[in-house]
């Protein structure tokens, strides 16, 4: 079975990464099993990944739901699918922990292998539905207003830059104060972009939700799609991120995969308007190389 980003097998471990959190905990059994042990459960009833799990059929059945399956049966061949694909070598193990006496080339090997996977589930995992009309939002935008704190503030401030770079108006906005002042400015034909990874930073749904309630098109990036930040967003984005670790916290992670969503917002922007994108874009690289030019002197 050929394996690809759309298909279910593709995309059914970066499902349950990034959908585990938010379960219920029996769920989440039930998640954690199927992500760990596919070939196992591929060959069990549901009434035997009831018992395995310690919970219910009727459990089992809305796990299976939740990860974007009819029902159980046709997580079965999902997971069987996953199966094979491991079996064959091309779905390799998930990485140990980094430890503190490790080699700094099995460091490196571990974090590029981790980042690999978040990349590719958060690929799997987005709604290019949803990224088109968020595209199709900022390319038609009077004006655009980024949120993010923190890890996810240094993202807030990538997008903008790229999109100021293509003749576009943006800010990025870290303090939660400015951000709610310049959120009620925002009216239809704008654009407002909340970015957290865990959905619940109260600095950034303020924000969010005061450019909704005045009418601007509204964007979550976030790894929680049914988090408190979705309740004002038009459009959800969903990221993904590897284990937090203790020398590897979720910042670092989830900062990986937001950037792949920025990159993707930012490209789909510019071909929409490339007649105008193109020729700003090639007069920021000239006002770049005649400073370099000139402080080089």
């Amino acid at each position: 079975m050929k394996e690809s980003f759309g298909s279910p097998v593709g995309s059914l471990a970066a499902k349950v990464r990034t959908l585990a959190p938010s379960m219920t905990r029996s769920m989440q059994r039930v998640a954690e099993a199927v992500a760990s042990d596919p070939a196992g459960c591929a060959a069990l009833t549901v009434t035997g990944l009831a018992e395995l799990t310690g919970t219910s059929e009727a459990t089992v059945v809305r796990t299976a739901r939740l990860l974007g399956y009819p029902g159980y049966r046709d997580l079965r061949l999902a997971l069987a699918g996953l199966a094979a694909q491991q079996q064959s070598g091309r779905a390799p193990a998930i990485t140990t922990d980094i430890a503190v006496d490790d080699p700094i080339a099995d460091v490196v090997a571990k974090l590029a292998y981790e980042e690999q996977q978040t990349l590719a589930d958060t690929a799997a995992g987005l709604d290019t539905g949803q990224l088109g009309a968020a595209v199709a939002a900022l390319a038609g935008a009077r004006r655009t207003d980024v949120y993010g704190i923190g890890a996810s503030g240094l993202v807030a401030q990538d997008l903008t830059q790229k999109l100021l770079r293509i003749g576009l108006i943006a800010h990025a906005h870290s303090d939660p104060h400015l951000a709610v002042t310049n959120a009620v400015q925002l009216r239809s034909g704008d654009v407002a972009i909340a970015i957290t990874h865990s959905g619940s930073t109260g600095d950034v749904i303020e924000p969010l939700r005061a450019a909704f309630e005045h009418g601007a098109t509204t964007v979550a990036i976030t790894g929680r799609p049914d988090s408190p930040v979705t309740q004002y967003a038009d459009h959800v984005l969903t990221t993904s991120t590897s284990r937090e670790t203790e020398l590897r916290p979720a910042a670092m992670s989830s900062r990986t995969s937001q950037l792949l969503v920025v990159d993707c917002l930012f490209v789909g922007v510019a071909q929409r308007t490339y007649e105008t994108a193109a020729p700003a874009l090639a007069a920021s690289y000239e006002a770049l190389a005649h400073r370099h030019r000139s402080t080089s002197r």
